[in-house]
């Protein structure tokens, strides 16, 4: 089989620190990713061909044709906010016009791309609505309705999910029960879309539906801690369900 290519978008951040200790001070930095569990799913596989286009990166680096974006099969958004590809240097600092990066992705699904955003606190509406994908062509191409408001569910006593449609080839031959999550994206889910997994809350967990020629995935978690925690990361499940999503979105 051909590899699949897929363009993981998002997940790093920098994060500061100050120290105060005494009479001195001084602060830090330090740079994380948060895509190595995704990243060894993908690698496990043999299949799929992935490259990671870090936050800061895809302000001007992420694909501004069609042409570009068909040089993969699937696309996944996980935790960068909408106005990282709205704003590029050209439209913010320069003041000139630029091509429309998240009406490019639709355009790109319609004929034929696979496409996946993931929860996280710039995914969806995000923390206080910050991410801001609703009322965007992205929102348009998902399986779910976007609030417009911070979206955040948090759930330190853990959300336990309910496969409803165990035989949608993303999750089938997953067994047993799945590791609690701490926490996700809460959505609406679109008419003629699919539920695959729900919390207790009765909220979607994992979405599919087909738009135009492509597919998409809604994954209302985060791809590793703290929402998505070690224990489920490290279950078998983890990895099969990444699998087989890719597989899924790249009509494999």
């Amino acid at each position: 089989m051909e590899k699949i290519k897929v363009l993981l978008v998002g997940e790093s951040w920098l994060s500061t620190g100050a120290h105060q200790k005494g009479f001195d001070h001084f602060s830090t930095g330090i740079y994380e990713t948060g895509h190595e569990y995704m990243q060894k799913a993908f690698e496990d596989s043999g299949f799929i061909e992935s490259t990671h286009m870090p936050s800061h990166i895809a302000g001007e680096s992420f694909p501004e044709t069609l042409g570009e974006l068909k040089k993969f099969d699937v696309i996944i958004l996980s935790d960068i906010g909408a106005n990282t590809l709205l704003l590029s240097k050209k439209v913010f600092v320069e003041g000139k016009t630029a091509p429309n990066r998240l009406l490019l992705i639709k355009e790109w699904v319609e004929g034929g791309g696979g496409f996946c955003m993931c929860g996280g606190y710039l995914s969806f509406a995000g923390i206080q609505g910050l991410a801001k994908y609703y009322r965007t062509p992205i929102e348009e191409i998902l399986p779910v309705s976007i609030h417009t408001f911070d979206d955040r569910v948090e759930t330190p006593e853990g959300a336990l999910t309910t496969v409803l449609e165990a035989e949608h080839p993303i999750v089938k031959g997953v067994e047993g029960a799945w590791p609690p999550l701490l926490g996700y994206q809460e959505a609406v889910m679109k008419e003629g879309a699919t539920q695959i997994a729900k919390s207790q809350y009765d909220h979607p967990l994992l979405a599919s539906w087909e738009y135009g020629k492509g597919r998409v995935f809604a994954w209302m978690t985060d791809i590793g801690p703290h929402w998505c925690p070690k224990a489920f990361t490290e279950w078998d499940g983890y990895q099969k369900i990444w699998q087989q999503a890719i597989l899924w979105l790249a009509k494999r």
